[in-house]
């Protein structure tokens, strides 16, 4: 029978999905390759823009934080405190970006590999209540940046899809604690100061011209980042020293990001694209 308390639980799920497709021709039976159509000689190659350049770029983009929390007391010895908690934040970003790509052919298939950094700026909020201490606090990711590599194949002369991976910092902002209990809203006196984590990423997107300005491309990216787990002290807030108990924290992101980019030709005027 219900004790009279509840719990509210709104889910998320990130998933990957890879699956075999059979596709039934309704267009009829297969050409025939022997008609004039097929014997006549291919088009001449079509002039492109070279991807091999440097470039930067500016946009936005969503992202998802979520993190596993193990609570302690550090004081005669460090001893586990609590079970550990998940939870996480959400939020919007900007973003700017540059870096340098390179266009090579290999095997009839043009690639490009490059390498790039970038900076957010944004506030990807999320609730942080350690557990069995009764208090609440916001905790906010406020910026990052990554840099790192990507390896592309052009899927058309003007469509390039890709892999990314490479190193990040995220930083998360001091989180000042309220008491979690009726009334709710009261200063617990404690708090969790500003921190910094660093992780590796690893990411996939696509980046394609725009025909309405020269060198103009637009870029759509989905990264996956993971950081090293952090210790963090719980604060007196009128002292600045730890009371004696930490939580530690490992944490994951999801983004998309998006945004212009504009390219700067160093490979001497359009290529011919060798398919």
């Amino acid at each position: 029978m219900p004790i009279g308390i509840s719990e509210d639980s709104k889910k998320y799920v990130h998933t990957v999905r890879s699956e075999l497709v059979y596709r039934f021709n309704s267009s009829g039976s297969a050409a025939d390759v022997t008609s004039p159509a097929y014997l006549k000689a291919p088009p001449a190659p079509t002039p492109l823009t070279n991807w091999t350049s440097c470039h930067v770029g500016g946009g936005g983009g969503y992202g998802l934080w979520n993190q596993d929390n193990t609570t302690y007391i550090d004081v005669p010895t460090r001893t586990r405190f609590s079970e550990t908690a998940t939870t996480g934040g959400r939020g919007f970003f900007g973003t700017v970006q540059g870096g340098c790509d390179y266009q090579f052919a290999a095997a009839g298939a043009a690639f490009v590999v490059g390498a790039f950094a970038d900076y957010d700026i944004g506030s990807l909020k999320g609730q942080l209540s350690p557990p069995r201490f009764g208090i609440i606090g916001e905790e906010k990711m406020s910026s990052a940046w990554a840099g790192g590599g990507r390896l592309g194949w052009l899927a058309t002369p003007s469509l390039l899809t890709y892999f990314s991976v490479g190193y990040t910092e995220a930083n998360f902002d001091r989180t000042d604690f309220t008491l979690n209990a009726a009334p709710l809203g009261r200063p617990s006196g404690v708090f969790m100061d500003k921190r910094t984590y660093r992780g590796w990423f690893i990411g996939a997107g696509e980046e394609h011209a725009l025909k309405i300005v020269p060198g103009l491309f637009w870029k759509t990216e989905y990264r996956f980042s993971e950081f090293d787990t952090g210790t963090n002290a719980i604060r007196d807030t009128a002292t600045g020293l730890s009371v004696g108990a930490s939580m530690d924290s490992e944490k994951w992101v999801h983004a998309v990001r998006s945004q212009l980019v504009y390219r700067f030709n160093w490979g001497g005027g359009p290529v011919v694209a060798k398919y």
